[in-house]
């Protein structure tokens, strides 16, 4: 069980409060752990993982680390026992102006991984902070809260990535996005992948450690394995995270309790699932409200940013139904138009109208997995027949109607969609209807290509201009790696495509691509 995050609360106060909580939620038991004052001795640094922060509010944010001397070994070099911490959060990067501190558990059932919810800080500041255990100290990290909700910021830059496949190669672009001045990083998804180990070959320059994904022990060793990459440690150490998954941090084009076809049986996949859900958990700077309860996780939430943006992250993969049309690209089938089909679930759907319904800020942005706009693709030989991808939002027909229908009548101001899964840049304009070339503009979804999966990609696609010229709608495509970083004023939206041309070799520069804006109150992006 998880322990209750400390919230700036001194060693006797966490104890009373944890005591009292305990019938509350889940809870590892602190008549277990062993003393405060007791420290285990480790021959390695406890906290090669790193740290990171997460999730910031006005007057806090999420701290994590977890303690792993051993990290690609079943218990990370840990004893089977719980552990103190101890916390620190600074004004400075030297760790001398001290204002909060505290100690947290970090239990044994949950992977020694440490989640602390500070508050009592100032809004939109930049802060550091530190843990240490026994004379381990972890690396300084960096954050920064959330501006107060009445203040409307003149800039807010952030970026926002996805998919990093550790064996398709290194992670150049987290080399170049942990030196940019940021505000915030987004990852919408694949996070790990969940393949047994692959030869290293010329294509392939790294080999995942342990078989295809399915015991807790086997998910905690493959996110310790990509946390070990320096970069992506340096990129949580330098800013506070939003996270959400996808797939592959479970396996790949689940639906619900629904496996993939040919692989982890209906019996046997709510187990892998629970099993998946508590590593990801131990792994990522995330709220109490987060923890999972067996194959069942509450990622969805939203984050404002005073008046100026709005995040609703989203959760496309535990509530969605099943893919039609057996998967794949194909032509539609009935399953396709179904009005009961859904990507959010009832709950989430409902959660989301009300968030933007309410919402004061200008722009409204939804952080999720797979591409909301319908991309028409077509056989080479066919310049009729359609076919569209059943993973995505276009799979299921009436659940992207309802939400471009709920932007549109709901008047809701700039929605914005960020979006991962395809390993590739898109930038496309979303519309009510795909099949008339008149239909009004809604919205603007911005597609991140991946940070190394599918390996070295193409500045310009073979299938380029065939897809441009089928698509009216998408006003940018490339198949290059990278991340995008996006600016964000009152007057306008701008997002830069940085890409790496090369993955399969370490330390490759990344430059920008392409740039497009959109401007307040006129949907679609232009390029800029």
């Amino acid at each position: 069980m998880p322990p209750v995050a400390t919230r700036n609360m001194d060693r006797r106060r966490f104890l009373s409060l944890t005591t009292a909580a305990a019938a509350a939620w889940p809870f590892a038991n602190m008549s277990q752990s062993i003393a405060a004052d007791r420290r285990v001795r480790m021959k390695d640094n406890p906290f090669s993982l790193g740290v990171a922060s997460g999730d910031p509010l006005p007057d806090g944010v999420v701290l994590w680390t977890r303690l792993c001397p051993e990290p690609l070994t079943p218990n990370g070099g840990m004893p089977p026992e719980d552990v103190q911490v101890n916390w620190q959060v600074s004004t400075n990067e030297a760790m001398t102006q001290i204002v909060r501190k505290g100690m947290v558990t970090a239990p044994a059932d949950w992977a020694h991984s440490v989640h602390v919810e500070v508050d009592g800080l100032e809004s939109d500041r930049v802060y550091w902070y530190q843990f240490k255990h026994g004379t381990e100290t972890s690396p300084v990290g960096r954050t920064r809260t959330a501006p107060r909700e009445d203040v409307l910021l003149d800039q807010f830059r952030f970026a926002f990535a996805s998919c990093q496949h550790y064996e398709d190669g290194y992670f150049n672009a987290y080399q170049k996005m942990s030196q940019e001045d940021l505000r915030l990083v987004i990852h919408l998804g694949d996070y790990i992948y969940e393949g047994a180990s692959r030869k290293k070959n010329k294509t392939r320059p790294r080999e995942h450690a342990g078989p295809r994904l399915a015991e807790l022990q086997d998910f905690r060793i493959r996110h310790a394995q990509y946390k070990l990459d320096p970069h992506l440690q340096a990129t949580h150490a330098a800013f506070p995270w939003l996270v959400t998954w996808d797939d592959h941090e479970t396996e790949n084009n689940y639906a619900g309790f629904i496996p993939q076809k040919g692989k982890t049986s209906i019996e046997a996949f709510p187990q892998l699932r629970a099993n998946a859900y508590k590593a990801y958990y131990e792994h990522m700077p995330l709220r109490r409200t987060a923890v999972p309860q067996g194959p069942n996780m509450q990622l969805y939430r939203n984050v404002v940013f005073g008046q100026l943006v709005q995040f609703s992250v989203l959760d496309t993969r535990q509530y969605r139904s099943d893919q039609p049309c057996n998967d794949g690209i194909h032509s539609p089938c009935e399953e396709v138009f179904n009005p009961r089909s859904t990507m959010l679930g009832e709950t989430q759907e409902a959660w989301l109208q009300q968030k933007l319904v309410s919402s004061s800020s200008q722009w409204n942005v939804l952080a999720q997995q797979v591409p909301i706009a319908r991309i028409n693709y077509h056989r080479p030989e066919s310049t009729e027949e359609l076919l569209i991808s059943m993973d995505k939002w276009a799979g299921c027909d009436a659940a992207r109607r309802r939400l471009m229908k709920f932007f549109d009548e709901s008047r809701i101001t700039n929605p914005v969609v960020l979006t991962g899964d395809v390993h590739s840049n898109w930038v496309n304009d979303l519309r009510l209807d795909y099949d008339d070339v008149n239909a009004p503009t809604i919205g603007t979804e911005f597609v991140g290509t991946s940070i190394s999966s599918a390996g070295d990609g193409p500045r310009i696609p073979k299938d380029s201009a065939h897809v441009l010229s089928r698509n009216p709608a998408v006003k940018f495509y490339n198949r290059e790696r990278g991340y995008v970083r996006c600016e964000v004023t009152p007057q306008q939206w701008r997002s830069d495509y940085q890409v790496v041309e090369i993955v399969s070799q370490p330390n490759q520069p990344c430059v920008t691509r392409a740039s497009y804006v959109v401007e307040n109150g006129r949907p679609g992006a232009v390029e800029g």
